[in-house]
């Protein structure tokens, strides 16, 4: 549980302006730090809103072993790290926890392999997912994300059956399945395994049927208005937190429709960051669109003052 309770945040990952696209660690620290110090409960490197596909092993680590050097500087040597593990074959994704934990990561998320996805039935699903727990010196937790994976889906009968292994602790669900978040309440304790909403904009609605946080990119702009949501509602305070969670919803919008790299445009833009580091790294597009910018400045805005205020 202190690795998946509350709001963790899946950080950025910034690249310089030139042919090769290296990492931009002096833009990367500054949003290290910037996350690290809003009182986030945890945070997530390398996953789709880092650009996980587009990062070797090694620059992996590398980002892992920077955000350790930063919460330990910031006096939160305490907050988890979660790294994102993926690759083609159960090899290569056993080899990346191990480098996870060598780095300083306390769990690895995992995604189901793609490339073979004619051939990735449940029971193989299942089979991966158990292989690499059992290999991982780290905990697993499964991302199930069918959008980016051919489809391929993480069902609650395969979660039933995935969570019990000790070394998978819980689900992120950024398939919206707000009924696989109340299955898995009704079969686990949360010390078991838990589920975690993959978005901000039903976190609310999660917590009310057994979920426990969730990982969203929003936290990437407005870190303590989440953190505010869910304490909100661990307080009981529920006409405020259910107000709160209609205003995030709307600024989720604007992060869902525009894209990484257009909340990379606007992370930048609010934050202070050079906008050309806040590109994607090729061939994804860069967020070019004048009148798309206006929009989603604007549409994410309606955060500004809540932020602000805290």
């Amino acid at each position: 549980m202190a690795v998946l309770g509350g709001i963790h945040v899946p950080s950025l990952t910034f690249f310089k302006n030139d042919t090769r696209q290296e990492i931009d660690w002096d833009i990367q620290k500054k949003h290290f730090e910037f996350l690290i110090s809003s009182g986030l409960h945890g945070i997530v490197i390398a996953g789709t809103n880092g650009e996980a596909a587009t990062l070797s092993s090694e620059e992996k680590t590398q980002l892992v072993e920077l955000a350790g050097k930063t919460a330990q500087r910031l006096g939160r040597a305490d907050i988890p790290i979660a790294l994102g593990c993926g690759a083609g074959c159960t090899r290569d994704v056993i080899d990346q926890t191990i480098e996870a934990k060598a780095a300083g990561a306390n769990a690895a998320l995992v995604l189901v392999p793609s490339y073979f996805h004619f051939a990735m039935d449940a029971a193989a699903i299942i089979a991966f997912f158990e292989e690499v727990a059992d290999a991982s010196p780290i905990p697993i937790i499964i991302y199930n994300f069918p959008s980016v994976v051919a489809g391929l889906e993480v069902n609650s009968e395969m979660l039933e059956i995935l969570g019990r292994h000790k070394n998978i602790v819980g689900v992120k669900l950024t398939c919206g399945g707000i009924a696989k978040v109340c299955r898995v309440a009704a079969v686990f304790n949360t010390s078991e395994f838990c589920a975690l909403a993959g978005q901000s904009d039903w976190l609310i609605p999660a917590l009310a049927v057994g979920g426990t946080g969730c990982i969203t990119g929003v936290a990437n702009l407005f870190p303590q208005t989440c953190v505010k949501l869910y304490n909100l509602y661990q307080s009981g305070k529920m006409e405020e937190a259910q107000a709160l969670q209609k205003k995030v919803a709307v600024a989720e919008w604007g992060f869902a429709k525009c894209g990484i790299n257009g909340t990379k445009w606007v992370v930048a833009k609010k934050l202070g960051y050079p906008e050309d580091s806040a590109h994607c790294r090729r061939p994804y597009p860069k967020y070019s669109s004048e009148e798309k910018k206006t929009w989603l400045f604007n549409q994410v805005s309606t955060l500004d003052a809540v932020e602000q205020g805290l």
